[in-house]
């Protein structure tokens, strides 16, 4: 059976409480929670050690861990990771979340953030995976000093047009040259860039590449919302041997948060025994 993690900025943004997501998450049978820093205030990467306790343990007391982070950067709009200008404070601040994910317990961290990562004018393919690779050296070492996945996470070209194919992650991966370093498959950007998923699924997780997967449906909802081949994509799961958390993420709701979390895992709950 597949482990879903509930990725919180949905129930976060109708104001819900830490406590209250962890409720929600709870009773719908998911095993964690995948946490926007976003979501932890302003400056998440300057908790102090009694917030980050506090948060862990309102976690854990709700009979759920904290799998990871993701939308590192989605609270850091003047930030970049391919502007030289930027880049310094950039690594300044995904050092500290690392210290941050370990420190509430999470193993993966997923790098999304369309919007700070603009390719420079004029750079090419080649330049522009030496210039990430270069970047990324310090806080490929760091996640592995910390015992986390980072994973770099290939977008739709519709939101960026900086890795858009797991290939391109893996490139990028190897280049970076640090097993703490990887790529993942986010389903809705990946069932729009480079379909069908399941194919994708059985061709990488095998590889060890794959640090992470998004369950989410091309229409930006949750599983079970659109129409893509859930039943597929979950045969592929387990035919490819996958055995981490699945990190649920739809980006719109029905009805609202809950209802959309419920959908989810009732969806690839069904599919798990329609393929079983």
């Amino acid at each position: 059976m597949l482990d879903l993690s509930l990725c919180n900025e949905l129930l976060a943004g109708e104001g819900l409480s830490l406590r209250e997501q962890c409720q929600v998450a709870k009773s719908l049978g998911y095993i964690g929670l995948e946490l926007a820093p976003s979501t932890l205030g302003e400056a998440p990467h300057l908790l102090g050690d009694a917030a980050r306790a506090e948060i862990r343990a309102t976690v854990v007391e709700s009979g759920l861990r904290v799998t990871g982070l993701h939308w590192l950067l989605s609270g850091y709009p003047d930030l970049s990771i391919t502007d030289p200008a930027r880049q310094a404070e950039t690594a300044d601040i995904l050092l500290a979340l690392i210290g941050l994910c370990a420190d509430l317990g999470g193993r993966v961290m997923v790098h999304g953030s369309p919007n700070q990562r603009k390719r420079p004018e004029g750079m090419g393919n080649a330049a522009l995976r030496d210039h990430l690779a270069e970047f990324f050296a310090p806080v490929a070492a760091e996640a592995a000093r910390k015992g986390i996945t980072y994973c770099i996470e290939p977008l739709s070209p519709a939101e960026t047009e900086v890795i858009n194919t797991v290939a391109e992650g893996a490139a990028l991966a190897d280049a970076v040259g640090k097993s703490a370093f990887r790529t993942m498959i986010d389903i809705s950007a990946a069932g729009l860039t480079e379909p069908p998923v399941a194919r994708l699924l059985r061709e990488w997780v095998p590889t060890g590449m794959i640090g992470h997967i998004h369950a989410n449906d091309t229409n930006r909802g949750a599983p079970g919302t659109g129409d893509d081949p859930f039943p597929e994509i979950v045969a592929a799961l387990r035919d490819s041997g996958w055995s981490q958390p699945v990190g649920v993420e739809p980006f719109r709701t029905v009805i609202d948060a809950r209802v959309t979390a419920a959908i989810a895992a009732a969806t690839l709950r069904a599919c798990e025994r329609a393929v079983a």
